[in-house]
């Protein structure tokens, strides 16, 4: 099954102001659709980080995808899976996701192995969690993903959307936001993106959520390395009660070696909450010290910058070896890749906690048939169509697209928009506390 056509399609979707140790949203993320089409007239799809980078870096490969055998063609472009250098140099603990530009072969290669399993799952009628080697559950675990926020729902001028949420800058209002996305999506699992205010509004933040959802919700918490040690250290004694059974605390300290001395300084004090990662581990070469170390228990994953949906696989394979647990990072999407996180989660057994997702935030903007995808007790099932299971509207995309070409924004720059809105003379500083 040959490929004739490599499309690429960038798009912008209206985004909240939510707030991360990154800095601000901008009132638009962006994201890239690739569509490969075989000789016989399928389309496989996909959904990537967006903005000119990405776009070009998929562009460039044409010559290498077009006339490629669909079956053969991931294994022909595996050179672009591991990303330049050996791997370790590819942290996120500055950049963010997405804006690495030492992750463009990863991400690159994510984005054309999903489209073409999601071509040949397609074109034999097989879901592409099958393809993977078999679905280990029918339905994926999500979590409600809570940030703080200003007003605003995202959009600009005539296109400004509901602020469905409000401003959420106190504990209260995180309940409040919260509450409402587990009564709409049935989530049972919630997780707090810290690193914006002082750690001890954090810390009451938790608090009040364990509070309102009992003892019976995991609750976990993410400054993005936004803390000392010291004050990981002690966010975690503050917590320890909170973040027990499934809870964690992700990415406090920046580095496997912040990590690892948070670690051990918890340790020593009889305090064994799980730190998780997806910025200090985020590539397989972050493994073997992290694991010398026990800087990490739980590596966030995601099969974008990871390097596509068997990279992922693999990924869950070592953890198990070395007894670490796995759960699956988010970034900003739409349904596309919402589906392809579910599908590669269901065929990877050591998924141990439920998933990130963003999908509540990107309320007003949809590119596939039927529009949003339900939640069903803050799961995802997968269905038994071949391929993903969804398919593109293209009136939609087209939209999308349009807006694309009439915005000024082509990168995320979450520092850039603090300055803009927020603070004149902000700048990402590690550690802020």
């Amino acid at each position: 099954m040959r490929i004739k056509d490599l499309r690429v399609h960038s798009i912008a979707i209206a985004d909240p102001p939510l707030r991360s140790s990154y800095g601000l949203h901008a009132p638009y993320a962006l994201r890239n659709i690739v569509e490969l089409e075989s000789e016989d007239g399928i389309v496989g799809i996909a959904e990537t980080y967006g903005g000119e980078g990405p776009a070009l870096a998929l562009r460039r490969l044409r010559r290498r995808v077009l006339g490629a055998d669909a079956f053969r063609i991931t294994g022909d472009l595996l050179d672009l899976a591991e990303g330049q250098g050996g791997g370790a140099e590819r942290s996120h603990t500055m950049s963010t996701p997405g804006e690495n530009p030492l992750d463009a072969g990863p991400r690159t290669y994510a984005a054309l192995e999903t489209a073409c399993l999601d071509l040949i799952g397609r074109s034999v009628g097989v879901p592409v969690c099958d393809l993977l080697g078999g679905r280990l559950r029918a339905a994926v675990p999500f979590s409600a993903y809570a940030f703080y926020k200003h007003a605003g729902g995202g959009g600009e001028g005539a296109d400004a959307r509901e602020d469905k949420y409000g401003e959420c800058l106190t504990p209260g209002s995180i309940v409040g936001q919260v509450r409402s996305m587990v009564a709409e999506y049935g989530f049972r699992d919630i997780k707090l993106k810290g690193g914006v205010l002082d750690p001890q509004e954090e810390i009451e933040a938790i608090r009040q959520l364990r509070e309102h959802f009992g003892p019976d919700v995991p609750l976990r918490i993410d400054p993005n390395s936004a803390w000392t040690v010291e004050t990981s250290v002690r966010v975690g004694e503050s917590l320890r009660g909170e973040l027990d059974g499934d809870g964690y605390l992700e990415d406090p300290a920046a580095g496997i070696d912040g990590m690892a001395a948070v670690r051990r300084k918890l340790l020593e004090r009889g305090i064994g909450t799980p730190l998780a990662s997806n910025v200090a581990v985020t590539s397989f070469a972050h493994l073997p010290e992290s694991v010398r170390q026990d800087a990490v228990q739980v590596v966030l994953c995601d099969h974008h910058f990871w390097g596509g949906m068997r990279q992922v696989q693999h990924l869950g394979r070592l953890c198990q070896t070395f007894g670490m647990a796995l759960s699956m990072h988010s970034n900003t999407h739409l349904g596309v890749s919402l589906m392809a996180m579910a599908h590669v989660a269901a065929a990877t057994k050591n998924l141990a906690y439920a998933c990130d997702t963003h999908y509540p935030w990107q309320t007003a903007d949809e590119v596939i048939e039927g529009g949003r995808i339900a939640f069903e007790q803050g799961a995802i099932r997968i269905p038994d169509k071949g391929g993903l299971g969804v398919d593109l509207d293209y009136d939609q995309l087209a939209r999308l697209k349009e807006r694309y070409e009439t915005i000024p924004y082509r990168r995320r720059d979450d520092e850039g928009e603090m300055r803009k809105h927020i603070d004149p003379f902000w700048r990402r500083v590690l550690p802020r506390w």
